[in-house]
This record gives C-alpha cells, structure tokens and sequence, in this order.
C-alpha cells in the first residue's frame, strides 16, 4: 500500500514519530481545553489519523525498535525515583486504595472474559495484555503484548477499543469529582481548597506548571540513560540463559512459575526495583528520569496508534469496547466501595482508579489539571508500583483464564 513515507525512510519515520510525541506534549501544556485530555491520548490520535491518510505505513522496521528498546528503556527510568520505604510510611493508605483497586482489575477481566469469551478471539491474550495495562501501564501492555504475541489486528483492535475506553473513562472520572452528592458522601478536601483559592484554579495550564524547568545536568542524563540499558541488558540476557537453563514444563504449575522467573520484563522491573532499593539516595539525586521515561512512553504511544484502521475500528473495536469497559466500571465500583468504607477522599478514589487504568502518568496529569498538588507526588510515586506489580497480574490473569477456556 503507498504511503506518502515509505516504510525503509527510517530518518522520516523517525522524524514523524518524535515530532508527534513533541505535539502531544505541546498541545497538552499548551492550552487549557487540551489539558484535560491525557498527552498520550493526543498522541495516539495523532498517529490514527496519519496511518488511516496514508502518511505513513502501518507497518515498519521502526516501529520494532520502539517496542524493542524504547519501551524497555523506558521501565528502569520510570522506576529510579521509587522510594517504597518513603511510600510505605507516608502514603501507605493510598497505596493500600491503589492495591486493592488492582485487586478489583483482575476481578473485572476474569468477570469480562467469562461473559465474552465465546465471542472475541484471543481473548485469553487479551485478558493478561489489558490486566497488565489496567494493574500499571502502557509499558506494561507493551511487554505483555511482546510475551504473548496476538495477531497484530488483535492487537491493533485492543489498542483501539482501549482508548475509546480511556476517553470515556477520564471523562467519568472528571465528572465524578464535580458532582455535588459524590462530593458530599465520600468528602473532596482537594477540591474544596481549589474553590476557596480562585486564582489557582484560573491559571493557564497546571500541566505545564508542574513539568515546570529542572536543574538536569548532562552527568544526570548520561547516567539515566546509561544505567537503564545496563538493566536492560542483564534483564535479558538473565532471561534468555535462565531460559536455556530451565526449559520447559508440562506440569501446569511448574510452567507458571518457570514463565514468571524467565520472563525478560519481569526481570527487569525486579532487577530496577533491587537496584533502586540498594542505592536509594544516589537514586533520589539523579534528575531527568521522570522527564526521560515519560518522552518515552509518548514515542510508544504514538508507535500504538498507527495499525489502527478506521475499518478496524467499525469491525473489531465494539465488543472489545465492551470487555474493557466491563473491567473499567467494575474496577471503579469496588473502588469506591472501599474508599467510601476506609473514608477515601472521592479524589484519591479517582487517582487510584486512573493509576490503575491509565498508569500514573495520566493519574498525575489529572491531578495536575484539576489542581490537586498536593495528591500529585503520591500518585506518580504509588501508581509506578504498577510497573512492578503490572506484569506479574498479567501473566496471573493469563494463566487464569486460559484455564478457564480449556
């Protein structure tokens, strides 16, 4: 199929693919309307509407580095300012909210596959790509998409029916924190502080205030960058020679575990997590590694949106538009369930939802964008637990419902 870039001009694929990141980002921070809809959404449009114009191929050598390397670099970077102890002591009942909100996640996707199984292919990859996804993020839908290996209208369609999904989504999860008896019976300090201080709420951006100018040093970037492709390699060169060492399994059991010690992206959320751990305070120096692994995160999502044809959209997408709508809902219902029993603020239940199912990245955005500060630092912290915790759900949730089917 011609394309107005062809799939060997890598220097324009590329060039396509960061000037779209970089037009995400700009649009989000840029104005006020935009702001309150998550950049890597913007980003994702972006690249639905050059594929489906013919500007650029569906299909391309470039697009596999981004999943190949980009995505991997971009878990270590994301986890270098995890303090587990400080989130421990100081965020704990958030963090507790955000667990059980992953609890509630496996509940949904088993519920969603039991009642759709019989009607949507792949479903059991499905299942552990959109668990993974809804427990952390994209990178984790990323690496269980890399482990399982759907076909790529699957895939594609996925991605699709997910994002019409997350629009939704954000939108009830906005709307919810506006509505006057929500805000009366589970509490909304945070919104409350904002309505007495006028002139916070009616400034330009928030999102831009708070990805405001860092002292980053070239040391600072060349250790971040450095450091996570370190990890990245011992991951998966661990991976492939415990893979040699352990081979395979028929007993059930024995294989879940061999998948779950072997598996490259598990390693390296562990390995990053260890790491992180034994160094914490060389760790907490370092700047850049949020502003680093979150520019990648955009280039996947960008790389995500571009199999997607509008044809696609109208064939595949609906049913799947139901499977994870399905999750979604019931995902919020649990969670408010259990915030309003532990006495959550609505905004910390809204957090710990989008930190599930839109990864922290969009849970900090929409804290930003409503001028919750004060909830911002909590969130990003506890939502990059699930990157830690993302894959293991996915590959649990995979293992179940495949048992399930047989």
């Amino acid at each position: 199929m011609e394309t107005l870039i062809q799939a060997d001009d890598h220097l324009a694929l590329w060039t396509f693919v960061m000037v779209a990141a970089t037009s995400a980002i700009f649009i989000e921070q840029r104005y006020k309307w935009a702001s309150k809809i998550p950049g890597a959404i913007i980003a994702l449009l972006i690249a639905i509407i050059a594929s489906n114009l013919k500007v650029i191929p569906t299909d391309a050598p470039t697009y596999d580095i981004v999943w190949g390397y980009i995505v991997p670099l971009a878990i270590p970077l994301l986890l270098f300012k995890t303090n587990i102890q400080s989130l421990v002591k100081e965020s704990w009942k958030l963090l507790l909210l955000f667990l059980t909100s992953s609890i509630a996640t496996m509940i949904g996707t088993v519920f969603a596959f039991m009642a759709l199984r019989h009607y949507i292919p792949e479903l059991d990859k499905v299942s552990g790509m959109i668990s993974a996804s809804y427990s952390g993020g994209g990178v984790n839908y990323a690496a269980m998409s890399a482990k399982l290996a759907p076909s790529e209208s699957i895939n594609a369609a996925t991605i699709v029916a997910d994002n019409m999904m997350m629009a939704v989504y954000f939108l009830i999860l906005i709307g919810l924190a506006g509505v006057p008896i929500i805000r009366r019976v589970w509490g909304s300090p945070h919104t409350d502080a904002i309505e007495k201080n006028p002139e916070m709420s009616n400034s330009r951006t928030l999102s831009e205030a708070y990805w405001k100018p860092n002292l980053i040093s070239l040391k600072d970037i060349a250790i971040c960058l450095a450091a996570s492709m370190l990890i990245v390699l011992i991951s998966f060169k661990l991976s492939a020679f415990l893979q040699a060492l352990l081979g395979t399994s028929d007993n059930v059991v024995i294989g879940l575990l061999i998948s779950l010690i072997t598996d490259k992206y598990l390693l390296l959320t562990t390995i990053t997590f260890v790491i992180v751990s034994i160094f914490k305070s060389s760790f907490e120096k370092l700047n850049g590694s949020q502003e680093l692994g979150t520019y990648c995160i955009y280039l996947f999502f960008v790389v995500i949106g571009i199999p997607a044809s509008i044809g696609l959209i109208v064939t595949k997408a609906p049913l799947l538009f139901v499977f994870v709508l399905i999750i979604a809902l019931i995902n919020l219902a649990i969670t408010m369930g259990v915030g309003k029993l532990f006495k959550f603020s609505i905004e910390e239940v809204i957090l710990a939802c989008n930190a599930n199912i839109g990864g922290p990245t969009t849970a900090a955005a929409l804290a930003i964008s409503k001028g919750w500060t004060n909830l911002v630092g909590p969130i990003l912290v506890i939502g990059t637990v699930g990157y830690v915790i993302g894959n293991y759900i996915g590959t649990i949730i995979y293992f179940i419902v495949t048992q399930i089917g047989m």
